[in-house]
């Protein structure tokens, strides 16, 4: 990334406090597919810019070192822990999601508790998890240890279970809680919109259509598995939470 007006590499944090002075900007977030991507200007933009939501995915894949040296991802769990920490100094209020891996080749039970525990640690508010699949011509795909299917099924379901856990956990905290909610869409039902919360939660609220593409504060009434259910500040809770 360029920064053509003084001919020198800009970093995604100094993008981020350009955007931000953009009239109507309101929300930003990034996606970041690596945690040496976290450099000090980018902490100081999480610390610095309101419109720069409290929401942060940040991929590890594995939270076994030697699965990781395997993966070839140039870091280690000390250092995504670290990068964590430091996340969290710059703005208390983060949360994070993550990208897992289960059953690369040679991943043993004990290298699977290490993710199970780096989960636990961390308590990210979701991740997407997939079971390692072999790409033809990939160093990966040669590896003699490969897992058998059943047991990265197995594992897969059992991160998944964890992952849920703090997912829930993390949702029920908003119980009760007044949010600023963008609303995007109409909903299922008749007088629903669809809008998304800082932390890009899915919350529904009985609004009129008038209010899509505004930011509107919510007080949360109901958590749902994957959403979140509110009614407009200051006016009576109408709960249509069909399908929660």
């Amino acid at each position: 990334m360029a920064d053509r007006r003084r001919g020198r590499p800009a970093t995604l944090g100094n993008l981020l406090r350009r955007l931000a002075q953009v009239s109507g900007i309101f929300r930003l977030r990034y996606t970041t597919s690596h945690p040496r991507d976290v450099d000090n200007d980018l902490l100081a933009a999480h610390a610095e810019l309101p419109a720069l939501m409290p929401y942060v995915h940040l991929p590890v894949q594995s939270g076994s070192d030697r699965i990781l040296s395997a993966m070839n991802r140039r870091h280690t769990r000390r250092d995504y822990l670290n990068v964590i920490a430091r996340l969290r100094s710059a703005r208390a209020d983060l949360a994070f999601t993550s990208d897992f891996i289960v059953g690369f080749p040679g991943e043993t039970e004990t290298d699977f508790q290490a993710t199970l525990t780096l989960v636990e640690e961390i308590g990210f508010a979701g991740a997407f998890s997939f079971m390692y699949s072999a790409r033809p011509g990939t160093p990966a795909a040669e590896m003699t240890d490969q897992v058998p299917p059943e047991e990265k099924s197995e594992r897969l379901q059992r991160l998944q279970a964890v992952i849920s856990r703090h997912q829930r956990n993390f949702n029920a905290g908003f119980a009760g809680r007044t949010i600023d909610v963008l609303l995007e869409k109409p909903g299922r039902l008749a007088g629903q919109l669809v809008g998304r919360s800082p932390y890009l939660q899915a919350v529904q609220v009985m609004a009129p259509k008038k209010l899509i593409g505004s930011i509107e504060r919510v007080t949360v009434i109901e958590v749902g598995s994957n959403s979140l259910f509110g009614s407009l500040e200051n006016q009576a809770p109408v709960l249509a939470a069909a399908g929660v």
